[in-house]
């Protein structure tokens, strides 16, 4: 298998990064979590946390990707993922299945430390082994 290729991120970028992660709104779980996407034309999208009373929040990567899908692009070349400290934070369950909707094979998903240095990479089968896409459906 071929290593996945991801360009490390610019200062700018690591600065976005930082800073929608330390916009978030988690008052609950105090676990701040921010996300920059980059599609296929090149474009970012960022995304951040969103916690409610009732536990019910929105994910960093389904906020980046809800930027993204509102903006007319439907797939996810790199996707950067960024939490409080020094420890992995890789997507929930939940958010894995979305990012495999707008994923392909050679997509690459990056878990940042706080700083913003890469801990690990992951392609899509392994974040998401033998997975259920849209592939899967019969045609509407």
């Amino acid at each position: 298998m071929t290593e996945p290729h991801f360009t490390p991120l610019s200062e700018a970028s690591r600065r976005a990064l930082i800073a929608v992660r330390d916009s978030a709104y988690a008052p609950y779980s105090r676990h701040p979590v921010g996300a920059l996407l980059i599609t296929e034309s090149g474009r970012h999208y960022l995304g951040c946390n969103v916690e409610s009373a009732n536990f019910k929040g929105l994910c960093a990567e389904a906020g980046a990707i809800g930027a993204m899908i509102a903006q007319g692009e439907r797939e996810i070349v790199t996707l950067y993922v960024i939490g409080p400290g020094h420890h992995l934070c890789t997507p929930c369950g939940d958010c894995r299945q979305r990012i495999r909707e707008f994923a392909t094979p050679a997509t690459v998903i990056v878990v940042l430390d706080g700083e913003g240095n890469p801990l690990k990479h992951y392609t899509m089968e392994e974040l998401l082994p033998d997975s259920f896409g849209p592939e899967n459906l019969p045609p509407s």
